[in-house]
């Protein structure tokens, strides 16, 4: 069988790792599938070598609210062991293990590689992360994200697979990521694309708000602070109030003028009708 999940019965070390108390606060842990992709993106281990890195990306997806870890063809399944994912247990017993990337990705529609791109022609086009991941967040589909081996990362066959790769900007002499590491960067951009939307959204909804005609009460406030202060002025008399008020009225509704324009008005009219007053 191509895919096989842990349980905790029968493995040696296994059961004092993940403890009650430890499971416990996995059921009490913040949900944050309502507000990001976890539960519709992969995170997939290729031929990970060392089981510390493993624990490290499973306390990662922990970190940022990932639990769908796969692995394919690992070095050493004592990656069971792997003592570095503290409060990521969950995630390591839910793992699964396949012999193929076609087959641990055969559910996904879209594939995303994480390469460093040296002395390489590749066939995909690669973005850097920053670019990457906000169309990873996007995306409507289960989404697999693949990371290659410690020693040589992703094969060419490995990224015949994907449909597009990302690359973490680093420095030229080291361009190349500890396994844990470049799975929190990753997941961290994913998670920062999303709040980076947020808040794009938040501030087009203020500048539309901001931007919409005054109607209603704001309208009639301004109205009549205007009246007042023709009528202070002397512009209107008894005979004409009743017509020019009217007009007023109709002239400020056709104007339009925003609610980032109101306050501006309405404090100048206050001034001039203070002054008028004040004589």
């Amino acid at each position: 069988m191509a895919e096989t999940a842990f349980s905790r019965k029968g493995m040696s070390g296994w059961d004092a790792q993940i403890s009650d108390s430890t499971l416990r606060g996995e059921a009490e842990r913040i949900s944050w599938q309502d507000r990001y992709i976890a539960s519709d993106l992969a995170v997939v281990l290729i031929a990970s070598r060392n089981p510390l890195n493993i624990g490290a990306a499973a306390r990662a997806m922990a970190n940022f609210g990932f639990a769908d870890l796969r692995l394919v063809n690992p070095y050493d399944l004592a990656f069971r062991e792997a003592v570095s994912a503290v409060g990521g247990a969950h995630v390591l017993q839910g793992a699964r293990v396949f012999t193929s990337v076609a087959e641990a990705v055969c559910d996904c529609e879209l594939v995303v590689g994480t390469t460093a791109a040296q002395r390489r022609e590749l066939k995909q086009p690669i973005e850097r992360l920053d670019a990457g991941m906000p169309k990873v967040r996007q995306f409507g589909g289960r989404v697999a994200l693949l990371f290659g081996s410690e020693k040589f990362g992703l094969s060419n066959e490995d990224l015949s697979l994907c449909h597009s790769l990302v690359s973490i900007p680093t420095v030229p002499g080291t361009p190349s990521m500890n396994l844990g590491q470049a799975v929190a960067v990753c997941l961290y951009e994913l998670i920062r694309s999303e709040e980076i939307l947020i808040q794009d959204a938040a501030a087009t909804q203020k500048t539309a708000r901001q931007d919409a005609a005054i109607e209603g009460v704001e309208a009639e406030q301004l109205t009549k602070m205007l009246i007042d202060v023709l009528r202070e002025s002397g512009y209107t008399n008894r005979i004409t109030a009743v017509s020019t008020e009217q007009k007023i009225r109709r002239w400020i509704r056709r104007l339009r003028l925003t609610r980032r324009d109101s306050p501006l008005l309405l404090g100048f009219l206050r001034q001039i009708l203070w002054k008028f007053r004040e004589r």
